[in-house]
């Protein structure tokens, strides 16, 4: 299997300028994007652009995000040792393989992803990385989350949203945070989202996005 010779300079070198461009600034994000071979959660044709900051395709009409927007989002989620996190919309397994480096063992990250192939995908890649004792990958509708494993300490949505799902608000954790792109199928924002202890939600709004769309019964439909 080739990968490029230089993938841990490379790697070093996007996640300098991500910081230097105020994408990555939370101290346990940065260091887990630092760990994360993002060569082994892209497609062989892609490989070598493993470390442009860039959205690349993984098929069935889906991406891996571009790393500015990994950064950005889990720098947004505050993830924490021990942590259990719940992820919607797996897509390649590199965002759950970044929140597995922060939660360690303690912790657990649970992904949601609703195309069998692509979950298929994620396993054998966070496999590879050697992050499947850390990760479990679900296929079903992630707009309804994963009540079983609910409350989560942090829940982070990788697929647009009409709105923000109830039933994730729902297995949130009093003082959790999630994380999720709100609008329409074209254009959203990235809204960082603080359930409060009586509840009730604090909503912060951070820039405008582009993810394709979470799809299920309290997304879109097909």
């Amino acid at each position: 299997m080739w990968f490029p010779v230089d993938t841990a300079d490379s790697r070093a070198r996007l996640v300098e300028k991500l910081v230097r461009e105020g994408f990555l600034f939370d101290r346990y994000a940065r260091e887990a994007m630092l760990r994360v071979p993002r060569e082994l959660f892209v497609p062989r044709e892609y490989k070598e652009h493993a470390y442009d900051d860039n959205p690349l395709p993984i098929g069935y009409g889906q991406t891996i995000s571009a790393p500015h927007m990994v950064a950005l989002m889990t720098s947004h989620l505050r993830v924490r040792p021990g942590h259990v996190v719940l992820e919607i919309g797996t897509g390649s397994g590199y965002q759950a393989a970044v929140l597995a480096e922060i939660v360690g063992d303690e912790g657990h990250v649970y992904t949601v992803e609703r195309i069998r192939e692509l979950a298929a995908f994620a396993r054998r890649n966070l496999e590879a990385a050697g992050y499947i004792g850390r990760v479990t990958v679900l296929e079903g509708d992630g707009s309804k989350g994963y009540p079983e494993k609910a409350p989560y300490d942090r829940i982070i949505v990788t697929a647009a949203a009409p709105d923000i799902p109830r039933p994730l608000v729902n297995q949130l954790k009093p003082g959790g945070v999630m994380v999720i792109p709100v609008g329409d199928r074209f254009m959203q924002k990235l809204l960082v989202i603080r359930k409060k202890p009586d509840g009730g939600l604090m909503v912060d709004e951070d820039s405008y996005c582009a993810f394709v769309p979470l799809v299920g019964e309290y997304g879109w439909d097909l």
